[in-house]
């Protein structure tokens, strides 16, 4: 299976929350993208893995990807080490992507900033002839994808470009709400985390529309990029004016 975009979270909802719309709206354009989640999130407060399992499968239905992996590395200890490196290399040697969107560089929780640590190494160890993974008991090609881009968690940056993504935003939020054991239920009895407090949500369109706003529309979200990126006409850029 090649797809054009993978893109990589610690946790089950992490992509949802992170870059949901940009996901839905490279879908909407004729992109194929494939979502992987490194943990089942079995050490989160709310849910069981088994919920958050049912929860990931629903959002990426709503979301249209072309598939949706869970990496089964453990939850709070997401360590770069071969075996991990492996599994991430096996599959973007499977999938073959040109771009993958992965978490940013420094976070609260030391599972994202670990999981961009594992992502950057497996993307530049995916291009390496003589590491040698097995997909299926065959021997994978080499893939390196062109570029990653970092996506927005708790920590906020700088970004290097924001996508418009007032298109698709109704389906990133559609997607976020299957993830529901994580969020505001007056009937759950489970302890209150940051996701479940009842503004949570609020605080998610509240960013977009921040984000939006920098770029003269009505939702956006950011995204950091290591290298320099270019354009071929001034009239490509979507800018806010006046």
């Amino acid at each position: 299976m090649n797809v054009d975009i993978l893109a990589i979270g610690a946790h089950p909802d992490d992509i949802e929350l992170s870059c949901g719309a940009t996901v839905a709206r490279m879908v909407q354009l004729g992109h194929s993208v494939a979502l992987a989640d490194l943990t089942q999130g079995e050490l989160g407060t709310r849910g069981t893995k088994e919920i958050r399992a049912r929860e990931a499968e629903e959002a990426a239905g709503i979301l249209g990807v072309k598939t949706r992996r869970n990496l089964k590395i453990a939850d709070g200890n997401i360590e770069v080490n071969q075996a991990n490196l492996h599994k991430v290399v096996s599959l973007i040697r499977e999938l073959r992507p040109s771009t993958m969107i992965i978490p940013h560089s420094f976070d609260r929780h030391p599972d994202h900033t670990h999981a961009h640590q594992l992502c950057r190494e497996a993307w530049f160890y995916s291009g390496l002839a003589k590491l040698s993974t097995k997909h299926d008991g065959n021997e994978q090609k080499p893939h390196r994808p062109d570029v990653w881009f970092e996506f927005m968690q708790w920590h906020e940056f700088t970004p290097s470009f924001i996508v418009d993504v007032t298109d698709s935003w109704d389906t990133k939020m559609k997607a976020v709400r299957a993830h529901s054991s994580q969020f505001f239920d007056p009937h759950n009895k489970e302890p209150e985390t940051r996701l479940s407090k009842p503004d949570f949500l609020d605080f998610i369109e509240l960013r977009g529309r921040t984000y939006g706003r920098k770029i003269g529309c009505t939702f956006g979200e950011p995204f950091l990029c290591q290298v320099p990126t270019g354009i071929k006409d001034f009239f490509d850029l979507r800018l806010s004016r006046g």
